[in-house]
């Protein structure tokens, strides 16, 4: 899997897991202090997020970080 790849299907596991709490873009990223238009583009695979932002995106998420790496 190449780095982008990565970046796509690590995006798309946030959406999915995002979605199924019920949780907005707009209300993640207040909740981790940055615009939703970095959530959206961490979501596209646009960024390559630092681990420390994962590791907010997980715990808002309610879980580890390696679940949501796990791909």
């Amino acid at each position: 899997m190449t780095e982008t790849e990565f970046l796509i299907e690590l995006g798309h596991r946030i959406r999915m897991i995002r979605k199924q709490k019920k949780i907005s873009q707009v209300q993640l990223a207040e909740k981790l202090g940055t615009f939703h238009t970095q959530i959206g583009r961490i979501e596209r695979g646009e960024v390559n997020a630092t681990i420390n932002m994962l590791r907010k995106i997980a715990n808002e998420l309610g879980i580890s970080v390696s679940e949501l790496v796990n791909i």
